[in-house]
């Protein structure tokens, strides 16, 4: 199985024209970035494995996307997190939903006193039959699927040479950021992102520790942005993408994402941005609700 050229729509947000990379139709489970991080581990063959192991939290679209791949490639995923709300225990939703239809195995270590990764080195102890990933997919493993990422908007973009062109996506470790602007740099185009899990230092911090010292372009709004926590700006910023375009984006990434080009857009109308979907629908079915019963249904 080969997951590759997902289509590259036109769209307009208010006053800005953009192209959409719908990499959230790669597979109708493995889809969006995680999908690209984790494309190498797809395409390997891995005889002795028969369990991958990772961990992050309950509501991870990583989970959801492993979980996937787990059923994909016929491994039982063991998934460890610090707890399980017990409101999502008793009605699963969203990603989490998502991985135990996928037979996910979804593991709280808190009672242990230790942290999910270190619970999995020194109480599982994973032997030659498992597969360990990172949270998030933060390695450098990535490299592999979003260079073909980067090499089919290459193509795409080649028969477009009126336009002078950046591409932007948001940042949680920002990994599918870095290494599109390490393959994208050479031809020219910028790579656009913004750091949603802290700011831009800690986001700089997360590209270093990949070995990497050439990072691709990071905005910032003027006010500070606590992941996770519901802005009435994101929910309406949210609303208005899906009713001018008709597609559904992510809840927790894309809006902040989208007020930041608002800004950028300003001084840089001379270029056309190509903007890669990266999935993480299925977390709206979580997020949602949380909107709606504070600002209401719009």
């Amino acid at each position: 199985m080969k997951l590759a050229d997902t289509p590259i729509t036109q769209h307009q947000f208010y006053d800005i024209p953009f192209f959409l990379k719908r990499d959230d139709q790669l597979h109708s489970h493995f889809s969006g970035n995680k999908a690209r991080k984790f494309m190498a581990v797809l395409e390997q063959d891995y005889p002795e494995v028969t369990t991958l192991i990772s961990y992050g939290s309950a509501q991870a679209n990583t989970l959801y996307s492993l979980s996937a791949l787990a059923a994909i490639k016929g491994w039982q995923l063991e998934f460890y997190v610090d707890r399980i709300p017990a409101w999502l225990i008793d009605k699963p939703l969203g990603n989490f939903r998502g991985a135990l239809e996928l037979g996910a195995r979804v593991i709280p270590v808190a009672d242990t006193g230790l942290h999910p990764r270190d619970y999995i080195e020194q109480q599982r102890q994973p032997d030659s039959n498992c597969l360990v990933l990172p949270e998030g997919g933060r390695s450098s493993l990535s490299k592999q699927g979003i260079s073909q990422l980067a090499s089919e908007i290459l193509s795409w973009s080649r028969f477009e040479p009126e336009h002078n062109f950046v591409v932007a996506l948001p940042a949680g470790t920002g990994t599918t950021a870095l290494y599109l602007h390490k393959y994208l740099k050479p031809h020219g185009i910028e790579v656009l992102t913004c750091p949603c899990v802290g700011g831009s230092e800690y986001l700089i911090e997360q590209f270093k520790e990949l070995g990497e010292s050439d990072f691709p372009t990071v905005l910032e709004l003027e006010t500070k942005h606590h992941f996770g926590k519901l802005y009435p700006q994101d929910y309406q910023i949210w609303h208005q993408l899906l009713q001018q375009t008709d597609i559904e984006f992510d809840l927790l990434y894309d809006p902040m994402m989208w007020q930041c080009l608002q800004s950028w857009y300003k001084q840089n109308s001379d270029k056309s941005i190509i903007y890669v979907h990266q999935g993480g629908i299925l977390g709206n079915e979580s997020m949602l609700p949380r909107y709606e019963r504070k600002y209401g249904v719009i």
